[in-house]
């Protein structure tokens, strides 16, 4: 009874804005263990021990609360591989896919969400997902750009297309196979380095300098 009461009171004193970020990190929480199509507003109010009814008040929908954990795990995502712009280019690459490797790890199921939250059937999630690759499609561009590879829309559409590759290839080599992380990272790193020539082979000297670029 005591418990209960003092559950009730830390639910009092929170503010709207409090409650709703509250609500919106049990749904991110729940990731770990249940798809996004599982989580429904009547496994998060029995969760969060709140009404029905204030989960409708704050997100309108299922899939409106949908949209909300999907953008807060994508902006923890986005956190997690910050690049630091004080690192030379490729060191910063190398970093960034090493932090995108450890988040894979630590919180697979999220990732796996973001991932397959690409396809939803709501417009508006898949638009949430798609911001994140258009800026992880960015930070690669801006270390093209400082290696000395012209910005065109052919390079864009080849790291737009690394990017969802990437993604795909985390989801199997975390979830599936037994890689370490160092191996993850050499195989994106290898991969990514890979398919930049593609769009013009003289653009392999400036990822590699340590390798001559044919003639």
């Amino acid at each position: 009874m005591a418990d209960q009461r003092r559950r009730d009171e830390r639910r009092t004193r929170l503010s709207p804005d409090e409650r709703r970020a509250q609500l919106v990190a049990i749904g991110v929480q729940a990731l770990a263990d249940h798809s996004l199509e599982e989580l429904t507003i009547e496994r998060l109010s029995q969760q969060a021990g709140v009404s029905r009814g204030l989960l409708f008040y704050y997100f309108g929908s299922k899939q409106g609360f949908h949209r909300e954990v999907v953008r807060a795990a994508r902006d923890g995502l986005l956190r997690a591989t910050e690049p630091d712009l004080d690192l030379a280019p490729l060191d910063r690459l190398h970093a960034t896919l090493s932090n995108l490797v450890r988040f894979v790890r630590e919180h697979e199921d999220t990732f796996f969400s973001l991932v397959r939250g690409a396809a939803s059937g709501d417009r508006e999630v898949r638009e949430v997902v798609q911001q994140a690759r258009a800026l992880q499609m960015e930070r690669l561009r801006i270390v093209c750009e400082e290696l000395g590879i012209p910005d065109t829309a052919m390079l864009r559409m080849t790291l737009r297309s690394w990017v969802a590759f990437a993604e795909e290839s985390l989801v199997d080599g975390v979830l599936v196979s037994e890689l370490s992380p160092e191996e993850l990272v050499d195989f994106l790193e290898r991969t990514l380095f890979a398919v930049v020539p593609c769009v013009d082979p003289s653009y392999g000297a400036h990822l590699r300098p340590d390798v001559a670029s044919p003639n």
